[in-house]
């Protein structure tokens, strides 16, 4: 069997964006929300957000049950965009309001330079948390343009309060 080697010519995306995510069940309350989010993720992959170009599902661990996802974005502009929509902002808010004994975490990696992360409600360090210094998501460390070291403010949400 011939061996076969290729590479991949990414110059027609230079503002590339990978980004992984994750979430962890820290509780059994939690297999509940993880199993309500899946086909509200499904779906909104479905509806081709503009800028997604590739989104895989991960499975990390079964115990605890800690699943994932990757996504390849065009640039980090489409992905902020789509994260200040609905679905993404409902699910943010009510994450925020109520964990439901989940743990959620991301680390985004841009082509043209720059990675951030944040980790909410994760019990056991994992990626960047074992490799750097881990410090408080707020201030300048709250947003992931400030963390990533992308000039200019968010997008305001095109979603009304």
């Amino acid at each position: 069997m011939k061996v076969q080697r290729e590479t991949v010519d990414l110059s027609e995306f230079p503002d590339l964006v990978v980004i992984y995510l994750g979430m962890r069940a820290n509780s059994i309350r939690a297999i509940g929300r993880i199993a309500k989010l899946g086909p509200q993720i499904a779906k909104s992959v479905e509806d081709k957000p503009d800028g997604l170009l590739l989104h895989e599902g991960l499975l990390y661990s079964l115990f605890p049950l800690h699943i994932g996802m990757r996504q390849y974005w065009r640039d980090f502009e489409s992905m902020e965009r789509w994260t200040r929509t609905m679905p993404h902002q409902q699910w943010w808010k009510d994450f925020l309001k109520d964990p439901a004994g989940t743990g959620f975490w991301h680390e985004t990696y841009l082509k043209r330079g720059g990675m951030e992360s944040v980790f909410d409600n994760i019990p056991v360090p994992t990626g960047f948390q074992l490799v750097g210094k881990r410090v408080p998501a707020k201030g300048p460390m709250f947003g992931a343009r400030s963390r990533a070291g992308i000039a200019g403010d968010a997008p305001p949400s095109v979603v009304p309060e």
